[in-house]
């Protein structure tokens, strides 16, 4: 497994990997950058086939994205789920998505490619959540809550159920989300309000 970014959210993964006892794990990343502990970073290399799989270890949905879209169709996306995470087996996890220690994935719920779901968030049943989402430590989504493409949910937010989160949203550390937010909206507070929303 490649891991594309040698940063502290490449670390985590790193250890995902580890613990899932992924046989060999080779670090990327753009910039010249020392060793993750044993682990010697690379620059990107041309010569991928599909059979290569990568996770794209950077913690910026947009950046993400562009990475993804860069590596599409040159080789193969893997995941990274720890074997302390509660993942349905009724649930979709999306190729590229990582899922960290104590996450818990509840029965129908849709996650989508390169996602992360990180340290003890709690998503319930049958949500659903876009393409490059960021679930943060510790937020909560209760059953049937919605989260549109790119969108982040902050340490320890929360929703009640049946919300409905745009695309490109940034939701607050500790919001309590009781109303649907809108499409590149800012929302922070409990309640949560809109203090911003960004032409697309």
């Amino acid at each position: 497994m490649i891991v594309f970014g040698a940063s502290g959210h490449g670390k985590v993964i790193i250890e995902i990997l580890e613990n899932i006892h992924t046989p060999h794990i080779e670090i990327w990343d753009d910039a010249a950058k020392p060793p993750v502990w044993e682990y010697e970073v690379k620059k990107p290399r041309a010569d991928l086939s599909v059979i290569d799989e990568i996770v794209i270890a950077i913690g910026v949905n947009a950046t993400r994205k562009k990475v993804a879209e860069k590596l599409a169709g040159v080789a193969g996306f893997g995941r990274a789920i720890h074997s302390a995470a509660f993942v349905s087996p009724r649930a979709t996890i999306g190729e590229g998505t990582v899922i960290m220690a104590g996450a818990t994935i509840n029965a129908d719920t849709k996650v989508g490619k390169h996602c992360i779901i990180n340290t003890s968030a709690s998503i319930d049943h049958d949500c659903m959540l876009g393409d490059y989402v960021h679930i943060s430590p510790n937020a909560t989504l209760s059953g049937d809550v919605q989260v549109g493409e790119g969108t982040h949910i902050g340490s320890g937010a929360s929703t009640i159920q049946g919300i409905r989160i745009g695309k490109w949203c940034n939701i607050g550390a500790g919001a309590v989300i009781i109303r649907d937010i809108p499409d590149y909206a800012t929302a922070v507070g409990n309640p949560a309000k809109v203090i911003k929303v960004k032409n697309s």
